[in-house]
């Protein structure tokens, strides 16, 4: 059923920092880190950014969110002439907490509400699976939450799972960029037997420990055997540094944040904020630079607020 239109929405979609250690391709958890975009129809493109990585971004049809936008138009099978996009980026580009995601679900959920909703959310993360290529990323957007995403030929399910209120996530974000096709490019064809029962078992810990808050048991089920050693070989040789410093300084578990750069800890919320400055000065200590946060779950995921006329800029 299609809804009355707005004119111009305004779309909240926040990072997400996938794999949680063992989960490779399949856990992904929101932060509450949000990207906005504005976006209203138009007969020609406008495109105004600003926040992190906004000078290395598109200002034309190349951009992500008038992409996405752009698909939604094609899929509903309306004619596609123009937008005009205010977006405001919070999420540090290319470092692990799902900016591209964000960008392709804020341009489809966007073009999707301008339309009156003709496409149900299953159908827009089907799209924005499609082009970004990761479900667990799009799964934590979309929903929020901690998220468990089973999404390809045979089964599309996500489920959102409950997060104790305890735990504290903080973040260590690098200066240095990383890019997701490389990262997946350091990873074998194959594994070992041992190291995928090993994945296994930790995830089923990892969602175990986490329904039942067995907070304790953290540390030994966000270990990986299938990502982060390789990454870490290849492109983060400091990694297992952050880690013994995060763990050194309290956190409950480490691990990289989706492709890396950037490093996710899981602390009791008392002790956040000490982890995350352990990690940063770890880092410094490598003559690196960074930048550390402590973040909360985004439990609502990504949503759509209609905006009066479009008329003049935020």
């Amino acid at each position: 059923m299609t809804l009355a239109a707005p004119a111009r929405v305004r779309v909240s979609v926040p990072a997400t920092s996938a794999n949680v250690g063992p989960g490779f391709d399949v856990l992904g958890v929101a932060l509450a880190l949000h990207n906005e975009a504005d976006l209203a129809e138009a007969d020609d493109f406008q495109v105004e950014l600003s926040g992190e990585g906004a000078d290395g971004l598109p200002r034309d049809e190349r951009n992500l969110v008038v992409r996405g936008a752009r698909l939604v138009y094609e899929r509903a099978g309306r004619p596609f002439r123009g937008l005009h996009l205010w977006q405001t980026n919070r999420i540090p580009p290319r470092r692990g907490l799902g900016s591209s995601a964000s960008a392709w679900l804020a341009g489809m959920l966007g073009a999707n509400a301008l339309l009156g909703e003709p496409l149900s959310r299953d159908a827009v993360m089907d799209m924005a699976v499609e082009q970004e290529g990761h479900a667990d990323n799009v799964a934590a957007a979309l929903h929020g939450g901690l998220t468990v995403a089973c999404w390809d030929r045979e089964t599309h399910a996500v489920v959102p799972l409950p997060v104790p209120a305890a735990l504290g996530f903080a973040l260590l974000v690098p200066e240095l960029e990383a890019s997701t096709a490389a990262a997946r490019a350091t990873l074998p064809p194959h594994y070992p037997r041992a190291d995928a029962v090993f994945n296994i078992g930790r995830v089923a810990l990892l969602l175990a420990a986490l329904s039942r808050e067995r907070l304790d048991l953290l540390e030994p089920a966000m270990r990986d055997r299938l990502h982060q050693p390789y990454r870490a070989h290849a492109l983060f040789p400091w990694l297992e540094r952050l880690f013994q410093a995060a763990r050194e300084a309290g956190a409950l578990g480490v691990a990289l944040s989706g492709a890396g750069p950037s490093v996710l800890a899981l602390a009791r919320t008392s002790e956040a904020e000490h982890v995350s400055r352990a990690m940063k000065n770890a880092l410094l200590a490598l003559g690196l630079e960074g930048r550390d946060w402590v973040l909360a779950v985004d439990r609502q995921g990504a949503r759509v607020t209609p905006l009066p006329d479009p008329a003049g800029l935020p």
